[in-house]
């Protein structure tokens, strides 16, 4: 049994206990050593049963998640912390509070804090709980990073930046346009505040997300970075020095001279919105040689096809090296097909980016 990946399940619903334990041990690889009812509780078993990852629920009684959260962080760095939250706003809030907190990433119970049907979600869990496993390694490639007190790497950013809106011509220079998914709200936040506030582009980010979530991403992402960053609504028009989150649940293409925002419900795809659909448009509507691609962590392929389709057009396309990859799949695939030009670990992306701006 000690070749096995042993989990420690948190939730106050008996439910989802039962629920949860009997998704994880369909997988041959792991083993669920324990199960607390709260907070509090997880503490005690995180220290007798010593897992390798833990799933934590948030709205807890006696000590919630987030509280919990925080004292396994400091006395069990090394510990990964899968959140398992609600699709709610409310979900969505404490779900990024979390992750900036240290959490792994999220898993999104499909109706409610009580969910009986959460065996659709079942598949994602197990992968998460693995891929926490594996990130172990690579959490210590990006502190050690930090600790070097490279240029490159983003700060902890725990209050709101004060930010100068710079006034700008209606002309658009270049668009940034940035695909990323499994373990992307982390990475995000490293990445996106290293930007320069008089950046001359516009950047658009992709992010797979549920709808409900998108818009608190947004504003958190506003708050952390020396661009403003909003989510994105049809008819916004694209400026230099902008941050545009794409909207769950919608495609977003780019369309007129100006760049104006679309945001259509089809082509239908497994990712709504879908990195290659929005990196498409955007080749269509400026061409390669005003267009940045960049595709980071994520499970599948979505963005691959058209990073080799912008950097074919003469534009620039940077892809997240494995040694900080949460999940080596989008930009692997990006890679291999070619439609990689540039390959950076998280903490050197912000200045790839910014010299690609200003090539």
């Amino acid at each position: 049994m000690s070749d096995k990946i042993k989990v420690l399940i948190v939730d106050d619903s008996a439910l989802m206990r039962k629920s949860l334990k009997e998704i994880i041990m369909t997988d041959p690889i792991l083993e669920v050593v324990g199960t607390a009812r709260d907070g509090q509780d997880a503490i005690e078993k995180v220290q007798d049963l010593n897992p390798d990852v833990v799933t934590m629920d948030i709205n807890m009684p006696v000590m919630d998640g987030l509280t919990s959260l925080q004292y396994i962080l400091s006395e069990y760095p090394q510990t990964p912390v899968l959140m398992v939250s609600s699709l709610t706003s409310e979900g969505a809030l404490t779900t990024f509070e979390a992750l900036e907190l240290g959490a792994f990433d999220y898993v999104t119970k499909p109706s409610g804090t009580v969910s009986s049907n959460l065996h659709v979600v079942g598949r994602e869990i197990i992968q998460k709980v693995k891929l926490a496993y594996k990130n172990v390694n690579k959490k210590n490639i990006r502190d050690r990073a930090t600790r070097r007190g490279s240029s490159s790497v983003a700060p902890k950013i725990s209050i709101p930046v004060k930010k100068t809106v710079l006034q700008t011509s209606g002309d658009l220079t270049k668009v940034v346009v940035i695909g990323i998914s499994t373990g992307g709200p982390g990475t995000l936040m490293e990445v996106l505040p290293m930007l320069p506030p008089d950046l001359r582009a516009a950047v658009i980010i992709i992010q797979h997300m549920p709808p409900s979530f998108t818009s608190s991403f947004a504003k958190r992402l506003n708050a952390a970075c020396r661009i403003p960053v909003k989510e994105a609504e049809a008819g916004d028009v694209l400026q230099n020095g902008r941050g545009f989150l794409a909207p769950g649940g919608y495609q977003m293409v780019i369309r007129g001279e100006g760049g104006t925002i679309r945001l259509p419900s089809s082509p239908q795809t497994v990712f709504m919105p879908s990195v290659n659909v929005t990196m498409e448009s955007v080749l269509d509507t400026f061409g390669g040689q005003n267009v940045i691609g960049v595709l980071m962590t994520g499970m599948g392929d979505d963005g691959a096809d058209a990073m080799v389709k912008i950097r074919k057009a003469g534009g620039v396309t940077i892809a997240e090296d494995e040694s900080t990859a949460v999940v080596f799949g989008m930009p692997r695939e990006a890679i291999e097909r070619g439609g990689a030009e540039i390959v950076v670990p998280s903490y050197k992306i912000a200045d790839a980016i910014t010299k690609a701006v200003r090539k």
